[in-house]
């Protein structure tokens, strides 16, 4: 879910680009933190889907407050 977000920034107003770049930008998360998990212990993998989560949480958190202060 945080791809399409970090898309539409990327590439703004051009929507024919927007799904191939969401789509290609997903791939690079999921592959950087596949890599990631497998780095942080290495005798363990941590799952990908902590990984995301731990990288999505604050950018979601960043759009929240985002969004809130401009509907005051």
């Amino acid at each position: 879910m945080l791809a399409p977000h970090m898309a539409g920034r990327l590439v703004g107003g051009k929507r024919i680009w927007l799904l191939p770049v969401a789509a290609l930008l997903r791939a690079i998360l999921l592959v950087a933190a596949d890599g990631l998990g497998r780095w942080l212990l290495p005798p363990l993998e941590v799952p990908v889907g902590i990984v995301t989560a731990v990288i999505g949480a604050p950018y979601f958190l960043y759009l929240i407050g985002k969004e809130k202060s401009r509907s005051w």
